[in-house]
């Protein structure tokens, strides 16, 4: 193994975590077909055979670990192979390239999981069960596992760097302030993204309704609070004076442009919300009377009525609206400013 040069071994990796995310897709898929279909009854309702253990979701967090994990070990190789021929090497520089790809897939993939399975389990006509020990562990845990393996390649892949664990005279860094807050400027949008879900899917399994328009704002309440401590930290990081020879404030600068990019999604999908929340809220004012069940001889044709609003009306419907939209202003306003801060 050692005669394969390391940039070949680094673009080598990445495609055997493909094949292995291929073959685990594959099992994912197999597994999926020996789930018990939901069964109807005569007046519609629909239940469930048995409850069973679903394997299918772990097979696929491990097919994206393979591709995000592969990809991250081929960038270490990547990177001592550019330190070898000291930058000259173009199939070294690639392989770099290529490394990073598969680790911004695999971060991707990681991603999208979580948020496919935080969505998923709201429908209750795709094999939820309802054992508590199996809802966990169906739902909760892939959900945390995949969170953990992308604040994990996360910061293994963009802050602690294979090139920049250990000095000069061989002896291992410690981490420094500007490091940490590096490191949080990345993990805690993440991690309070996740937390935010957990809290969703805890309300939802405790409730069995569907989420309330005020969970949702809690839910964005957290999201809010970690992009913003994100962007604190990353501001921190890339105001943070660079120790020769190496300086980091390159990796701030990426930080401080993911939590901008999370800010900048953050404030238009709130916004909308607030709006499509608070224009909801006003039509529950409209109510339509219902119908005559016999129409001859009487005039079925009904008129809308407009009630008066309410203070349950307004704590309920458009409250959650106006605190929604008060997120997204503070919010923006927040991490603009925290972004461009003047350093002291």
């Amino acid at each position: 193994m050692n005669r394969i040069p390391l940039a070949n071994r680094a673009i080598a990796l990445p495609l055997i975590g493909l094949l292995a995310a291929w073959l685990s897709f594959m099992g994912a898929t197999l597994a999926n077909l020996y789930v018990p279909q939901p069964q109807y009854g005569p007046n519609g309702n629909v239940f469930f055979k048995e409850e069973i253990f679903q394997v299918a979701p772990y097979l696929f967090l491990l097919g994206i670990a393979a591709v995000a994990v592969s990809s991250l070990l081929a960038q270490g190789l990547a990177i001592k192979a550019r330190e070898q021929s000291q930058d000259s090497s173009s199939l070294a520089r690639a392989a770099h390239r290529f490394s990073t790809l598969g680790i911004i897939v695999g971060l991707a993939g990681g991603a999208i999981f979580a948020i496919g399975n935080f969505l998923g389990a709201f429908n209750s006509y795709a094999g939820r069960s309802e054992s508590a020990f199996l809802r966990i562990f169906s739902v909760y845990v892939p959900i945390l596992l995949a969170t953990g393996l992308v604040v994990y390649v996360l910061l293994a892949a963009f802050v602690f760097r294979h090139d920049e664990s250990t000095n000069t005279d061989g002896v291992k860094q410690k981490m420094s302030e500007a490091q940490k807050a590096l490191g949080l400027g990345y993990a805690v949008p993440i991690l309070a993204t996740a937390v935010a879900i957990i809290f969703g899917l805890g309300v939802y399994d405790v409730t069995r309704t569907n989420l309330q328009v005020w969970v949702w704002v809690i839910i964005i309440a957290i999201v809010a609070a970690g992009v913003v401590w994100g962007t604190r930290f990353a501001a921190k990081a890339k105001s943070a004076k660079a120790a020769p020879p190496k300086p980091r404030t390159a990796l701030a600068a990426g930080a401080a442009n993911l939590n901008l990019v999370l800010s900048i999604i953050f404030g238009s999908v709130v916004t909308i919300m607030a709006f499509a929340f608070g224009t909801d809220a006003i039509s529950k004012l409209q109510t339509w009377p219902q119908p005559p069940i016999n129409c001859e001889g009487v005039d079925c044709a009904t008129e809308p009525i407009i009630t008066g609003p309410t203070w349950n009306w307004f704590i309920q419907e458009l409250a959650p609206a106006k605190v929604l939209l008060l997120l997204a202003v503070v919010g923006i306003y927040v991490t603009i400013t925290e972004r461009n801060k003047e350093s002291k």
